[in-house]
This record gives structure tokens, C-alpha cells and sequence, in this order.
């Protein structure tokens, strides 16, 4: 069992952030070419995760989540729809201005697709590394996922 941590200086935390950026812009940067393999662009892969996760989303919350303007959410969301891979769900009863978006067949089908290539890769990554090593990665998951934003 290691020590815990020791705080770190300041210094060293600029050091780290320093150390850490490449590789996280690196792994990004091949698991952004898993998305082209399945011929998604990074922000489709984005968006129909999103929608995937929240069916019946509106396009103001899909821009709100992504932290981007309405009209240009809808031209996205538009060109998705264009391609097969979102359609727009039927207004609801409650709120008939409101329409969701959901996941056609071919939208789940490359959202799948790509998630698979990329556990694949990763997975083959993770498994040339030693023991200590991935319980050292998994260690530093709930970190990064702060780092990250992902516990918001």
C-alpha cells in the first residue's frame, strides 16, 4: 500500500499540469481518430453520446450541455438529422412547442460502433500495463473526472 500523497507545491502543480497536458491531448487526439474510423466527426461523436445518454433532449439543452449557441446547435443538429443519425421526436401533450431528439437506428448503430472501437483500443492500452500501473490509472479516475468536470 503506497503513503498518501503529500500536497503539492504549487510549483509542482504547474509541473504536473505541465507533464499531464500532452498526454491527455494525445490520448484525445486517438480517440478522436476512432471517431473518423466510423466516419463521425469528433462533435457528432459528442452529440449523439449526449443525445444517447438524454433522449427526447431539445436542441437548447443539447447547446446549454455543450456550452454553445442555439443556431449553431441547430445547424449541427440539423445536419445530423440530414445524415440519418438524430430525429426529432413528436412535440408532447404538455408542451407542444417542445420537440426532443432521440437516436435513429443508424445513429445507435455508429454511436455503438465507435464506442466499441474505442473500449477496444483503450482496453489493449490498459492491458500492457502492469498490474500496479492500471490500479495506478484506475487510482487517478475520479481526479481526472474532477479535472475534467465530469462530477458536475
Amino acid at each position: 500500500m503506497n503513503a498518501p500523497a503529500k500536497p503539492l507545491a504549487s510549483a509542482s502543480v504547474s509541473v504536473l499540469a505541465d507533464r499531464l497536458r500532452p498526454v491527455l491531448l494525445r490520448l484525445s487526439r486517438r480517440l478522436r481518430r476512432e471517431a473518423d474510423q466510423v466516419g463521425l466527426s469528433s462533435l457528432d461523436a459528442i452529440l449523439l453520446g449526449v443525445v444517447g445518454k438524454h433522449e427526447g433532449i431539445g436542441v437548447s439543452e443539447l447547446a446549454d450541455k455543450e456550452r454553445t449557441s442555439r443556431p449553431t446547435m441547430s445547424s449541427h443538429v440539423k445536419r445530423l438529422e440530414a445524415a440519418g443519425l438524430l430525429a426529432r421526436e413528436a412535440p408532447s401533450e404538455a408542451d407542444r412547442r417542445r420537440v426532443g431528439l432521440k437516436l435513429t437506428p443508424k445513429g445507435t448503430k455508429a454511436i455503438e460502433a465507435l464506442r466499441r472501437r474505442r473500449n477496444d483500443w483503450l482496453a489493449g492500452r490498459l492491458a500492457a500495463l502492469s498490474p500496479e500501473q492500471r490500479e495506478a490509472v484506475a487510482g487517478a479516475l475520479e481526479a481526472l473526472s474532477q479535472v475534467a468536470g465530469l462530477d458536475q
